[in-house]
Parts: C-alpha cells; sequence; structure tokens
C-alpha cells in the first residue's frame, strides 16, 4: 500500500515537497518524485545524518539544464506568491532576478511593466507557465490578483505585501490575493515594496477592492494597548519620559501604535486614574 502511494506521488515545482529518500551517490542523494521520477538533492544541501528512507522537506525547481532539482534552502518566493525582488542580469530574452537560489528567478519582457535594468528592485508574482513548465515572473500584477468581492468583516486582522507607492497611499495585496490600499493618513511607519506585516480591514468597496489600516479601530484596540501600556509603566519603575511632545516615529519604535492611538490609551488611563502626567512624561499612580 505504502508503494502504491508513493506511485501516485505528485510533485509541486516551485513549492515545498516532502520526499523520501530512496538512494545515496557521491554527489549528493535521490529523493522519490513519484510520477516525476528520481530527483537529486545535491551534496550541499543534504542535512547532516540523512539516510535512505529519511523524509525531507525539500523546493523544487528547474536547474540550468531544466531538470527537476531539490534544496533545502528557502527561497523568497515560491509559484502563487508576491515578492520584490533585485533584477541580477538581463539579456536578449529578459531579466533574471535574486529569489535566493543557484538559478535565478526570468522575469521574461512581455511579463515587464516597464524594461527591468541591473540592480533594480521590483514586485513580481511568480508562476508556473503552462507552456513551457518553468517557473518565471511577472511584473503585471493585476492579472494575478482575484476578481471577486472578498467576505472580509470590518476591523479583521490579514496579512498583507506592500506593492508600490500611489499619490492616495500604498497599494498593497492582501491575503496574497486582493487589491488593498493603505491611504497616507493612515502610515505612520516606513513602508517599502516587498515589505510584509498585519493589516486591518476598514471596509471592502464594491470593486472587491480593500481599505485597510495598520491598526484596528475603536476600543479594542486602545483598550489592549493600554493595558500593554500601563504593564511597560509598571516593568520601568512606574515612570516613562514619553508625551504630548514625544515623536510619533519613538512612540512607534517603541510601542509599535500610531502616535493617536497611544494619546487614546493615555486618556484611557488617565480616566481610570491609573497614571498621572508630569512635564517629564507619564507616572503611575501608586495603589495601596
Amino acid at each position: 500500500m505504502e508503494q502504491a502511494k508513493q506511485h501516485d506521488l505528485k510533485i509541486r515545482l516551485g513549492d515545498y515537497n516532502t520526499l523520501k529518500v530512496v538512494k545515496a551517490v557521491d554527489f549528493g542523494v535521490y529523493l522519490d518524485g513519484g510520477e516525476a521520477g528520481e530527483i537529486l538533492l545535491p551534496t550541499r544541501y543534504v542535512p547532516q545524518g540523512c539516510a535512505t528512507g529519511s523524509e525531507l522537506e525539500v523546493f523544487l525547481y528547474l536547474d540550468n539544464e531544466e531538470r527537476l532539482i531539490a534544496t533545502t534552502l528557502h527561497p523568497l518566493v515560491k509559484v502563487g506568491e508576491f515578492a520584490c525582488l533585485e533584477v541580477s542580469w538581463v539579456n536578449q530574452y529578459g531579466a533574471f532576478l535574486n529569489w535566493g537560489l543557484m538559478k535565478d528567478l526570468f522575469c521574461p519582457f512581455r511579463e515587464q511593466k516597464k524594461k527591468m535594468c541591473q540592480g533594480e528592485r521590483h514586485f513580481v508574482h511568480a508562476y508556473l507557465d503552462d507552456s513551457s513548465y518553468r517557473i518565471v515572473a511577472s511584473a503585471k500584477i493585476d492579472k494575478f490578483l482575484s476578481k471577486r468581492v472578498p467576505m472580509f468583516k470590518e476591523n479583521e486582522p490579514i496579512n498583507i505585501i506592500v506593492w508600490q507607492r500611489t499619490p492616495l497611499g500604498w497599494k498593497v495585496v492582501a491575503d496574497n490575493q486582493f487589491s488593498g490600499m493603505i491611504y497616507h493618513n493612515e502610515v505612520f511607519q516606513t513602508l517599502h515594496p516587498g515589505m510584509r506585516l498585519k493589516a486591518y480591514v476598514r471596509t471592502v468597496r464594491a470593486d472587491g477592492k480593500i481599505d485597510l489600516t495598520l491598526q484596528q479601530d475603536g476600543f479594542q484596540k486602545v483598550g489592549s494597548f493600554a493595558e500593554q501600556l500601563m504593564q511597560y509603566i509598571d516593568d520601568h519603575g512606574g515612570q516613562i519620559p514619553f508625551g504630548d511632545k514625544t515623536d510619533a516615529d519613538l512612540i512607534y519604535d517603541t510601542f509599535q501604535v500610531s502616535k493617536k492611538t497611544f494619546k487614546k490609551a493615555v486618556g484611557d488611563l488617565y480616566r481610570r486614574r491609573l497614571i498621572t502626567l508630569t512635564d517629564n512624561g507619564i507616572m503611575a499612580i501608586a495603589t495601596e
């Protein structure tokens, strides 16, 4: 039965696969790729203690001779994902992007929004080209985004990757499939293409695009941070040098919240008579 299962195994090119070692050779080990046959894992990637019968999680791609090859390295992007990658070199066919593997990721001219040049960084989507069975990149992001209207709720946390700056704010890819926007007045930290972080849904528009914020809205956000701030004050001897005049960047670097959220939390603690405000910052009120 186990042998039959191995025979039916279908590998995922451009993704992580758990495969069994079937034999060792001088230059590495071969893994059982099922219908794809045996796949080489070169010696430099073979983990210590690996033996015939061991199961390894490996990433599969094609080498310079278009043969299936395995690695235990983790590339910067896999098939179906987005990333911001640097152009390593360019030839008459397109650009080659550094994605952290021995062989660079190819982006043909037809998939470039503008001509890519060596040293530039571009936001791309990695996909499997059906006609050539190659992993390729595309900078034409819109065609890989979902056209359906997502069913997210207001304030719902969501993973995003920053795409590009616009006059309105920062375009992002939300949940690896939807177009999103963080407006400039919601940005209180340095953003750059390729940055991955958590955001919160402000609204889902009729066209399916999502307006996002980097901070939760409403009482839940302020209430939860107020408790964190109180704990921070207690942990620092009952007094901290923060107040209305403190720079917003310093507040974010320390607490990972906007100055607006910080001030609301301070107000909440003040109304509850847990703190007092001084010329030197914030002081906890001693309780009996």
